[in-house]
């Protein structure tokens, strides 16, 4: 996914469970041996996310959490997807409970009380003392035996309070912080698209993505993928069926690639990515793919192309971004990203769409999309770079995919399209957010 952050070089470290001895780290090998496997690995892999040291959906497919049981497995993820989704809303409400709400909690303390928490208040099916001991016993494992006792009065007054409600009509700041999102990304939605579809999109980003429901054909040879994400591909192989060259400029992780490659069967297509290691697990996934074969693989950067010869009468400009459209998969976005990136990832942006069009032949066309529900890195871009081109309404392009079978019969199209571009937000459309625009050279 576009939106994702890098992850450092090198495989993530995680502590290994060491049997108790004397001495004295006794005391911490002692409350390790308390906690199951499945929580120390959660607790780790959100403390190594915490520190920038890795994102969610790499760190839970690590060797340390594939050596777990299926059981243990499906806790940690529920517990490090649960924890990240609903941060904000837990923090809040601990931070009620304390005796002097402002102080700042060591993070593996802050860990603790989050993991403690989230499964008090969400995870129906633990027992509400193993949630409490072992939330302590993660403290003292931490190196913090001194707040042990304060994360035990804490939970205990969690379990016991009533769950908060749902007031009569809530603040945009009250429903930000109950569905865990910042408050300065919530009132910019509000803004652009109003209350309800705002509301919409924190609900929808609290739960795990959902089995697509757009298209008819799924499964098979065709890639896994989320329904936004296989809708820009699908708009991009109708706008230019008749395609000889084509070009996926920032191809990686491929999903996209693929569905260019299955529906356009004679195209000459090239995928290219600025990141050797991506492109190689690019390649590495496309290559189990029969209908891929024509597929060519150059490392470049899209801004100025070099490796990528001539020109294309179709190009996919689907841009690294902050990813907004996709916080229920990706949900430490929304707590690592800060309004000023937006300007900067623009920038970026801009310099790839420029780059992209300088090679789209004439009466070609290219498509921009982004996975962000924000202007600055969509309708932005397109209007600071577009000059000269014609804007084609995808409109047409989606009523072309529902008459040849390809979309539902019967789906709601018409408010996918805003300003002749595509516009999904989670919530409101299937998947995740994304904006995408047809743009033809005369």
């Amino acid at each position: 996914m576009k939106g994702k952050p890098k992850v450092p070089a090198g495989k993530p470290v995680f502590a290994k469970k060491r049997p108790v001895s004397a001495g004295p780290t006794a005391g911490v090998e002692a409350a390790i041996a308390k906690v199951t496997p499945a929580r120390w690995a959660a607790f780790e892999i959100l403390k190594l996310v915490g520190e920038g040291k890795g994102h969610s959906d790499e760190l839970l497919h690590s060797a340390r959490v594939d050596a777990l049981s299926p059981e243990d497995r499906n806790l940690t993820t529920a517990l490090v997807m649960g924890v990240l989704r609903w941060q904000i809303a837990l923090d809040a409400r601990v931070r009620g409970l304390l005796q002097r709400p402002e102080q700042r909690l060591a993070e593996p303390v802050a860990i603790a009380l989050r993991m403690g928490a989230f499964q008090l208040l969400h995870m129906d099916k633990i027992p509400a003392h193993a949630a409490l001991s072992e939330s302590v016993e993660l403290c003292k494992a931490a190196g913090e035996p001194h707040a042990a006792g304060m994360v035990n009065a804490i939970l205990r007054k969690v379990a016991a309070a009533q769950r908060p409600g749902v007031g009569v009509f809530e603040s945009t700041a009250a429903f930000a912080e109950r569905l865990g999102h910042p408050l300065w990304m919530v009132e910019r939605w509000v803004k652009v698209y109003g209350r309800e579809a705002a509301l919409k999109i924190c609900e929808a980003d609290q739960k795990e993505p959902a089995e697509g429901g757009m298209f008819a054909e799924a499964g098979g040879d065709l890639p896994q993928m989320d329904d936004g994400s296989r809708l820009v591909a699908e708009i991009a192989a109708a706008a230019m069926p008749g395609a000889k060259r084509v070009w996926d400029c920032c191809a990686a992780p491929g999903g996209k690639t693929l569905i260019l490659a299955r529906r356009l069967g004679t195209a000459e297509i090239i995928a290219s990515d600025v990141s050797v290691k991506r492109l190689a697990q690019t390649e590495a996934r496309l290559r189990r793919y029969s209908y891929a074969e024509r597929v060519g693989f150059e490392v470049a950067d899209a801004a100025d192309a070099k490796g990528v010869e001539g020109s294309f009468d179709l190009i996919l400009c689907d841009v690294p971004c902050s990813g907004t459209g996709t916080l229920a998969g990706n949900p430490e976005i929304r707590h690592r990203l800060k309004v000023e990136e937006l300007a900067r990832q623009a920038e970026r942006q801009r310099a790839i769409l420029k780059g992209a069009l300088k090679r789209l032949a004439p009466g070609g066309r290219l498509v921009y999309s982004t996975c962000s529900l924000e202007a600055e890195e969509c309708e932005g871009v397109v209007d600071a770079v577009a000059d000269g081109v014609r804007r084609v309404s995808v409109e047409e392009l989606l009523a072309e995919l529902g008459d040849q079978g390809i979309l539902l019969n019967g789906f709601e199209v018409a408010s996918m399209v805003r300003g002749g571009a595509l516009r999904t937000l989670p919530g409101v459309h299937e998947g995740d957010g994304f904006y995408a625009v047809v743009l033809e050279r005369e």
